[in-house]
């Protein structure tokens, strides 16, 4: 009994500290309730953001090369020396052999894949190294005039040009390189 009396007299000591609950009022609906009634700011949001973000569309390398691009190739070129991948561009017509001696870009004629970045640049080295060929070679005989130097140098050059290379005749015409 003396424990229940005890118990009694600890609820009501007690009683006294318990004070009155808070009520709060919130003048904005629950995430909850507004999805409910219909809002769905959440999914509006992320539906903006991936209007936002593009995602890649699949192309075709045919729609590509419509496009003006060049698919990067399965295999780069790999082992190839810059020699080997102008006769390539030669054999594609792509780059041809000027009857001046320098590389002319011929991309109108171009054959299977267009020319890509690294391949002008392959051309303008080319074209640069020739161009101080001939100016050592002017060094070295200064009393030739520098045509006749071109002329006698793009003479014995174009017999190692690529069987199939584009060439131009000395009329200006274009045609492929006869072995």
């Amino acid at each position: 009994m003396k424990h229940r009396v005890l118990l009694l007299l600890a609820a009501l000591a007690s009683a006294g500290c318990i004070s009155a609950p808070e009520i709060v009022m919130v003048d904005r609906a629950t995430a909850l309730e507004e999805q409910a009634a219909g809002s769905f700011k959440e999914v509006e949001q992320r539906l903006a953001r991936a209007g936002m973000s593009p995602t890649p569309v699949p192309l075709t390398p045919n729609q590509l090369e419509e496009l003006g691009l060049q698919p990067t190739a399965l295999v780069e070129n790999v082992g190839k020396t810059q020699a080997d991948r102008v006769d390539e561009l030669l054999r594609r017509h792509c780059v041809g052999e000027g009857k001046d001696g320098l590389l002319v870009d011929t991309r109108r004629q171009c054959q299977a894949r267009r020319l890509s970045a690294d391949d002008v640049a392959l051309v303008e080295r080319v074209n640069r190294a020739r161009l101080q060929l001939w100016q050592w070679m002017r060094t070295v005989r200064p009393g030739v005039p520098e045509e006749s130097l071109r002329r006698s140098w793009q003479q014995v050059h174009a017999q190692g040009v690529v069987c199939g290379g584009w060439v131009e005749a000395d009329d200006g015409t274009w045609g492929e390189k006869k072995c």
